[in-house]
């Protein structure tokens, strides 16, 4: 099947999810910095939020750019990923809205861990349809940023409990490391073009 309905649905979810956590945030009533520091933790939430569904959608866009056909299993992946995605307002807001409280900051932590866990089965999916030796499980390889990335979710989860603002930096320490430019996907397809220019056009290079 062809990727490119699940692309732009992903995309429009994307905007979506990002459209309704800006319209969350509400305009102070007063005019001075007393007012907008009272709109401060629900701000944060929101930027964190932000950067961490930024991080998801360009990956999102990376990995499917070498998904040469969709399955079923990749669908209902996909969707399990969206899902989990399109709570991050609702979880955004509860924890800005109440100053980092330490339960709405463990239910974020949760969101991000079963979040990233469905990105992890979405990976694997395509994965499994692309086969060992393509592009994309080259590019992975070990995949230590998003094993990393697990581990600090469901350490802040605990942690949340007893330092919300602990867990919160640890929540931050997991985008930063996404910030990071992570050029695998695109490295793998410009070795793989250089090398294909050199070959002949016939078998496995006149697909890629």
């Amino acid at each position: 099947m062809s990727k490119v309905r699940m692309e732009v649905f992903s995309d429009a979810v994307f905007a979506i999810i990002m459209t309704i956590m800006v319209l969350e945030l509400k305009v102070p009533h007063g005019v001075d910095l007393a007012a907008l520091s009272a709109s401060l933790p629900v701000f944060l939430s929101y930027v964190l939020s932000f950067v961490y569904l930024s991080i998801y959608w360009n990956n999102h866009h990376h990995m499917l750019s070498v998904t040469h056909q969709v399955s079923g299993g990749i669908l209902w992946a996909n969707l399990h990923l969206l899902f989990w995605l399109s709570l991050i307002p609702f979880v955004s807001g509860w924890m800005g809205e109440n100053r980092f409280a330490s339960l709405p900051t463990a239910f974020y932590g949760v969101i991000l861990l079963l979040a990233g866990c469905a990105y992890v089965l979405l990976q694997r999916e395509i994965l499994l349809r692309e086969g060992p030796d393509s592009i994309l499980a080259a590019a992975v390889g070990r995949d230590w940023k998003g094993r990393v990335s697990l581990l600090l979710y469901a350490c802040g989860i605990p942690l949340a409990l007893r330092h919300p603002w602990i867990a919160g930096a640890v929540y931050v320490s997991g985008a930063l490391l996404w910030l990071v430019p992570d050029r695998r996907i695109e490295q793998r397809v410009s070795s793989y073009a250089s090398l294909s220019r050199s070959l002949p056009q016939t078998g496995f290079w006149s697909r890629t």
